[in-house]
Formats: C-alpha cells, structure tokens, sequence
C-alpha cells in the first residue's frame, strides 16, 4: 500500500461503485429498479467478486423487488462493466442492501423526539 492514502484496492471499489451507479441510473430500465444509491463496493483480492451495497427511498417489501431487479440486471452490468473499468477480472456482482442510512434516520428521529420529550418537561 502506498502512503498517498487510498489504495489500488480502494481506487477500484469506487471506480466501480460510480460506474454501477451510473449505469443503473441512465441505462436499468427494469421498473423494479427504481431511486437506487450504490453506497459501497467491496472487491475480493481476487478482483472475482464484488459486494455491492445499496439503498433506496422504497420500504420493506420493495426491498425483495428492488434486489430482484439489480440481480436480473447484473449480466448487463457485468457486462458493461468489462467496457468502461479497465481490471483482469470483471468481478460477479452480489447485491446486498445496506440498511445504515435507514438505521440512522431512525435514530436521527429518535434522538428527535427524546429532546422534544426533554424540552416540554418542566424542570423543578
């Protein structure tokens, strides 16, 4: 690993993560897909495979549907891919669904309501 800070490993991840995201932005044309957010890309050593985390804006049973979508679509992507990043290896895409931002909006409201809850106490 060099010392400027991000590593080959690490240039790829986003590279492909920003391809990704473009790709299903301007290209998917599956109704399933629909707002999509490509948050990470993790590439094995081996550049064979890649865990692609993903929200979006649909809740619970969307979820399945979305995943259904990005798996049917991730031929193409591959694909596509092997065109636009220059690697050995264009990696399998497995998606997986990142649930952070929602866990941390549902925080975010909790903490919300916890100072509102604070503020309408009346102090002694």
């Amino acid at each position: 690993m060099n010392n400027k800070g991000f590593s080959r490993k690490d240039r790829v991840n986003e590279q492909i993560r920003r391809e990704i995201a473009e790709l299903i932005r301007g290209e998917v044309k599956d109704p399933r897909v629909g707002m999509v957010s490509i948050t990470e890309v993790q590439i094995t050593p081996d550049y064979a495979h890649a865990r692609v985390y993903f929200s979006t804006l649909e809740g619970g049973e969307k979820v399945a549907e979305t995943m259904e979508g990005l798996k049917k679509a991730s031929g193409f992507l591959r694909r596509e891919l092997g065109r636009r990043v220059r690697i050995h290896t264009t990696p399998e895409l497995h998606f997986i669904h990142d649930v952070s931002l929602e866990r941390g909006a549902d925080l975010s409201k909790l903490i919300d309501e916890a100072n509102r809850l604070s503020d309408s106490t009346p102090e002694e």
